[in-house]
């Protein structure tokens, strides 16, 4: 089945559970970006950029921000400002760098991405010790570790800072780059701040246009001297941008006032998480292992199940073979959730 697959509903308010990127601007992010002061970003004279890349910065505790279109373009520039042709990058074999940008890595950068298990949406430490040592024995020592915070495929699940800890001491030579799109959300979900996450890092990227509402871009955080590379590799793929402003305002609103609500789609994914738990069992999905806006489930016929919501006026999605995923946002609100939840009790 085609990942993401959108479907045709019969009739009524669509709730669309097949991603929080579907959200809307709201009207503050609307008027922001009517009223933006713009300037030409190429020459770093959009002030409305400068003021997101530098808010960004002080909130994930780096140097400096950079503003670009995308989520997969701040992990592709991250992965070109790091690293050389042929380099080594270990990677958990689910996470969005590895399967989700179309080998983005090896065509963009030439990198070789080692995949590493992660099946409960935190790296192996014991498989990323035995990569280190196979390519240190080999001379390719690794020049980078991503880590997914929250981890998608798994659920959305946030990683433990006691695991970002062994992989940065188990590679004090290497970059660790975190891809962040929903940082925000690990952040609400666990109480721990972004700039505590971000310390044991090197690179950070978020997202301000999925949960967070804004209509597009990412953030990319790290050292000064880091940015400053990053600004020219963001022109080689072609994320240079003029008067952004006018989407950087979306992006500062989202920062500034979205952050908090988060817990709301944390909340109705739960709800949901004990709704396929009460129709399929425990053994398919424990409620209690959701802990953001994100459901993912195992189901032996995802196409019929999404064909069944979607006769209720409701949009799923699917990530891999075999597994359903369904996105809170906040254009979800707790009457589609009780409609969605009608629908999955019927559900095959």
């Amino acid at each position: 089945m085609e990942l993401m697959k959108p479907f045709a509903t019969q009739n009524g308010e669509v709730v669309d559970l097949r991603s929080d990127t579907v959200t809307k601007p709201t009207i503050e992010m609307r008027e922001a970006m009517a009223n933006a002061v713009v300037g030409d970003d190429r020459y770093h004279e959009d002030p409305t950029v400068a003021e997101l890349e530098a808010y960004y910065a002080e909130l994930v505790g780096k140097e400096a921000a950079l503003f670009v279109p995308s989520g997969t373009m701040a992990n592709q520039v991250a992965m070109r400002t790091w690293t050389s042709p042929g380099d080594v990058v270990l990677a958990g074999a689910r996470q969005h760098v590895l399967q989700y940008e179309r080998m983005g890595s090896a065509i963009n950068s030439g990198v070789q991405i080692v995949p590493v298990r992660d099946d409960r949406g935190t790296l192996s430490v014991r498989e990323l010790e035995e990569q280190r040592d196979i390519f240190q024995f080999l001379g390719l020592p690794v020049k980078v570790v991503c880590v997914e915070n929250t981890h998608m495929p798994a659920g959305g699940v946030p990683i433990g800072l006691e695991v970002l800890k062994e992989i940065r001491s188990l590679f004090p030579e290497a970059k660790i780059h975190m891809d962040g799109a929903r940082l925000f959300n690990a952040s609400v979900a666990t109480g721990i701040e972004p700039s505590e996450y971000a310390q044991h890092v090197d690179s950070v990227m978020s997202c301000v246009s999925k949960g967070l509402g804004a209509p597009v871009g990412s953030l990319l955080g790290g050292s000064k001297e880091f940015i400053e590379n990053a600004w020219k590799e963001r022109a080689i793929l072609g994320g240079q941008m003029r008067q952004a402003g006018v989407l950087a305002a979306a992006g500062l609103v989202a920062l500034q006032s979205m952050r908090d609500r988060l817990a709301e789609d944390h909340r109705r994914a739960r709800k949901l998480a004990k709704a396929i738990a009460a129709r399929y069992g425990l053994e398919v999905l424990d409620p209690d292992s959701v802990q953001t806006n994100i459901v993912v489930f195992s189901h032996p016929d995802p196409e019929a199940f999404l064909t069944h919501l979607s006769q209720a006026d409701v949009l799923g999605g699917s990530v891999a073979p075999g597994y359903v995923r369904l996105v809170t946002h906040k254009d979800v609100d707790d009457e589609m959730i009780d409609r969605t939840i009608v629908a999955i009790s019927k559900a095959p």
